[in-house]
């Protein structure tokens, strides 16, 4: 016996019953991979004080650049305008393989934009931020750290979250 047919709102398409449509997203999200999360942009445009002179820094992120092609290094570089001001965050290339190694799931490009734009906001409010420096390299362990904070924020499922010794 087939399944009562139903029909889409508008598209004219008609797909199986509610069950195989149940079937259909879950089959979805696992294609999705399980590396997905799903992040607001919270360090994509933001405001942060400064520690020592309590200005307040509109930060913007503006690029993000494959650094081998740039500056032959092995990063990649992610830049924010904080108050006007162009500020680089380096990620190493190697934080993308010890997270894959480790979690099983992949940094995006804008979990890597969320990634250095919690450094920098950590930056500006502990005090660390170089009013005219304009190129921060981080090491894998500060990247996973950082990565790490932005997850827990997010609420992401704990198999996402680097374990720590």
């Amino acid at each position: 016996m087939a399944a009562p047919q139903k029909q889409l709102q508008g598209d004219g398409h008609h797909i199986a019953g509610e069950g195989t449509c149940l079937i259909s997203i879950v089959l979805y999200l696992l294609i999705l991979e399980r590396s997905a999360i799903f992040l607001d942009s919270m360090y994509e445009d933001f405001h942060a004080t400064d520690r020592w002179t309590g200005q307040r820094l509109h930060c913007i992120y503006q690029a993000l650049i494959v650094a081998i092609a740039t500056r032959h290094a092995d990063a990649i570089d992610i830049k924010f305008l904080a108050s006007g001001r162009p500020v680089w965050i380096a990620l190493p290339h190697p934080t993308w393989v010890e997270y894959k190694e480790r979690t099983g799931r992949v940094i995006t490009d804008p979990l890597a934009i969320q990634i250095a734009g919690h450094f920098l906001k950590t930056a500006i409010e502990s005090g660390t931020y170089e009013h005219g420096r304009e190129m921060y390299t981080l090491t894998v362990d500060e990247s996973l750290g950082h990565l790490n904070a932005v997850l827990k924020e997010v609420g992401a499922p704990q198999d996402a979250l680097m374990k720590t010794a």
